[in-house]
């Protein structure tokens, strides 16, 4: 039995991958001429994309980009030489193309940070496929590190040194990545169910109301009810990323510096 692809990024040949990131945009690989000049590696990973968009990692195989563009496999890997590289020039090409709102170091660091974690937060419904790819080794590509440089100048000003400033990114991003994975699971059980929230619950409210002993469990059956009111169902996704922002920033201004406290 064939092992299964890693899903990872950094999983492909270091080299290779360095070598397609920071590709000139040449219509065919250096040396290569074959019958399809006008295919290139932007038109590779645009096909990915649209696969693994529609129908997750598991749609995206190297003969399915393939049969997407009209070539045959062998045709595509003169382009990129397997699915770990291809990974990688998808998450680079993600992180390049995303919308990075404009803010200026007058703006408050609150106003910054949440600025940036909207935008990684919008990711995920257009790419649910990144909940899937475990992002450790990041392609070092143009993307990436133009993320970076642009994500790290958020924390100016609340007086944090290079690595707590590392550190207060990854944990930003780690609470947005969290939460959109809970809603998107949220999204499918609902999708599958073909039912929301609300409707599951009172389909269910009979054999429910068995468990919800509210003499057992006064606080559970309190908070519970208080709650699915407040969220028309089970789970706010909004709520809860709102919520978990304002807690996150709070932590953030308590390490810095005690003059960026306010802001």
């Amino acid at each position: 039995m064939a092992a299964k692809e890693s899903n990872s990024s950094g999983a492909g040949d270091p080299a290779r991958t360095l070598e397609l990131l920071w590709r000139d945009g040449s219509a065919a690989p250096a040396g290569r001429r074959g019958p399809r000049q006008g295919l290139t590696v932007d038109a590779v990973v645009d096909a990915a994309l649209a696969l693994a968009d529609g129908g997750g990692l598991d749609a995206l195989t190297m003969r399915a980009v393939a049969q997407e563009l009209g070539v045959t496999p062998m045709t595509l890997y003169t382009y990129v030489p397997g699915k770990a590289e291809l990974l990688d020039l998808m998450l680079d090409a993600v992180f390049l193309r995303m919308d990075r709102p404009p803010f200026g170091p007058d703006e408050p660091w609150r106003t910054r940070v949440t600025a940036i974690a909207d935008a990684n937060r919008a990711l995920f419904p257009r790419h649910p496929w990144l909940v899937e790819l475990r992002i450790v080794r990041a392609p070092l590509g143009p993307g990436v590190m133009n993320k970076y440089e642009y994500e790290l100048a958020a924390f100016e000003g609340l007086g944090l040194d290079d690595v707590a400033r590392d550190s207060a990114l990854t944990y930003v991003l780690g609470f947005v990545q969290s939460g959109a994975r809970a809603e998107l699971d949220a999204r499918a059980v609902e999708r599958e169910s073909a039912m929301s929230d609300g409707e599951w619950w009172d389909a269910h409210e009979p054999l429910l109301a068995r468990a919800l002993d509210e003499s057992r469990f006064p606080l559970a059956t309190r908070v519970g009810e208080a709650a699915a009111i407040a969220y028309n169902g089970l789970y706010d996704a909004g709520h809860a990323y709102r919520f978990g922002l304002a807690r996150v920033l709070d932590g953030l201004a308590a390490l810095g510096a005690p003059g960026a406290r306010a802001e």
